[in-house]
């Protein structure tokens, strides 16, 4: 597995744990390569009583990437509480560009990921 695989790991990783502490029950993910990119695509339902903690998402996400704090930090994803939006802070920073799309009860990413290894 190449350094780039284990970042692209840890991303899911960390959505999964975050969804978990927002009250999903159901949560798929996929990760396909093509070429030299990753797409992680990603549905997670929630408890609507924790919206709040959404409102964000689009911010954090596709927040700017900067590969020198990807490349110190991203072994600390999934070492947070559950559920802190500064995990999401930092997978924004490990991914190119997110696309979101928040209903009432589910949540779908579609995350893009230049692999450089």
């Amino acid at each position: 597995m190449t350094h780039e695989e284990r970042k692209t790991a840890k991303i899911v990783e960390e959505l999964t744990m975050f969804f978990f502490a927002l009250g999903a029950s159901q949560i798929h993910s996929q990760i396909e390569k093509k070429d030299s990119r990753a797409v992680i695509t990603f549905e997670a339902d929630y408890d609507p009583i924790y919206g709040r903690k959404l409102e964000n998402l689009e911010q954090y996400l596709n927040g700017p990437k900067n590969d020198g704090m990807e490349d110190v930090y991203w072994e600390l994803a999934g070492s947070g509480d559950p559920g802190e939006t500064n995990q999401l802070l930092l997978i924004g920073m490990m991914t190119d560009r997110a696309e979101i799309e928040i209903g009432e009860q589910k949540v779908k990413l579609k995350l893009y990921k230049e692999l450089l290894d």
